[in-house]
């Protein structure tokens, strides 16, 4: 008789008790930075637009996630909460016109990047006004008129075309960079290798960008990656660095220098920001592979209240002024849902518009 096979027992990273019994933190952050604010060349105007960057994203997002659960609208839903820092400090660091695309948690980087709260939330609806005229939904914010090309549904599909603006800009002579956000899930993608070789090869103006927080969908970076995530740089001998993406401020500097390298040197960067998501991959996801104390720990270095704290301790401004910032934002976007709800749907011959038609006389008689 054949021996009986021991259940395979799962265990939540954060319930890990290979490290003494302590928490096995899903991901370990480096130091944030300790330059002050003035140094790095922020304003106090600054710091403020920062908070409501992130201010305005965070609850965005949690309104979308109410409205998905009212039935408002479906498909999927990626949220960013969490992840704030990295969106907000990026692109204070960038120049304006410098080009951005990401993967399918867009819906932060649309914000930043001229998506309005009412295109943003009519797009989750699939109206007619949304930032991508409805037909693209929560994983395809866009605003090319600023630079950023969007989010992008396929894991990894989005990183030679990142490569891709970079080397129209270095044809061009643009000036400009091109960033490529994945998550630490694709790194595994076979295209992210070729594109680091092209990229390294003809020295093409592009940062790869990954947002690290922790879990591949529900799998922990350290079960489906060997190593460090930021070592794929090695093999081709790629500049890399690794960011604390719990910080606004560190994301700020350390992606300004390395920008302005880019911009320098026209060679690219591979850059691993660690975060860390308070939600599901997506809201299908019942978060059964982390553990509540993990999720506590990292809600105790919360990006937004981390800056919120800062400029009350630094008297930015006053606590009266950050209120009502707050109810600007809550307000607003309360106004974008009902933007979203009266908004026009498309109509159905729309489906045959903004379709790419090659004439062929084969096919056109």
């Amino acid at each position: 008789m054949a021996k009986k096979q021991e259940e395979a027992v799962f265990t939540p990273i954060g319930l890990n008790k290979s490290n003494n019994g302590k928490l096995d933190k899903a991901v370990e952050l480096p130091d944030p930075t300790d330059t002050s604010y003035k140094d790095l060349g922020l304003t106090k105007q600054d710091l403020v637009g920062m908070f409501e960057s992130m201010y305005l994203q965070r609850r965005f997002e949690e309104r979308a996630m109410q409205m998905y659960q009212k039935g408002k609208f479906g498909g999927f839903l990626h949220l960013y909460i969490g992840q704030e820092a990295i969106s907000t400090g990026s692109v204070w660091a960038f120049n304006d016109d410098d080009d951005i695309i990401t993967a399918y948690r867009d819906h932060g980087w649309g914000l930043v990047r001229g998506v309005t709260p009412e295109a943003g939330m009519a797009e989750l609806y699939g109206k007619t006004d949304g930032c991508s005229k409805g037909k693209g939904g929560s994983m395809h914010f866009a605003n090319v008129k600023e630079h950023f090309w969007g989010g992008y549904g396929i894991v990894g599909g989005h990183i030679p075309l990142g490569a891709g603006i970079a080397f129209a800009n270095k044809y061009k002579e643009s000036g400009r960079l091109a960033a490529c956000y994945i998550g630490d899930g694709a790194v595994h993608q076979g295209v992210l290798h070729e594109t680091m070789n092209m990229c390294q090869l003809w020295k093409l103006p592009c940062i790869f960008v990954v947002e690290n927080n922790g879990y591949a969908m529900g799998t922990s970076a350290r079960r489906h990656s060997v190593g460090e995530i930021v070592d794929r740089a090695d093999a081709y001998g790629m500049k890399k660095a690794v960011i604390n993406g719990m910080d606004v401020f560190t994301v700020y500097e350390k992606m300004k220098k390395i920008a302005e390298e880019v911009r320098k040197d026209s060679l690219p960067w591979f850059v691993e920001i660690r975060t860390y998501r308070y939600r599901g991959h997506s809201m299908s996801d019942p978060q059964k592979y982390r553990s509540k104390e993990e999720l506590e720990e990292y809600q105790k270095i919360d990006p937004v209240e981390r800056m919120k704290t800062f400029i009350l301790e630094n008297k930015i401004t006053s606590k009266k002024k950050i209120g009502e910032i707050e109810e600007a934002i809550e307000n607003r976007v309360l106004e974008a849902i009902e933007f979203a709800e009266n908004a026009d749907a498309p109509e159905p011959e729309a489906l045959f518009e903004d379709m790419f038609v090659e004439e062929n006389p084969i096919f056109h008689k």
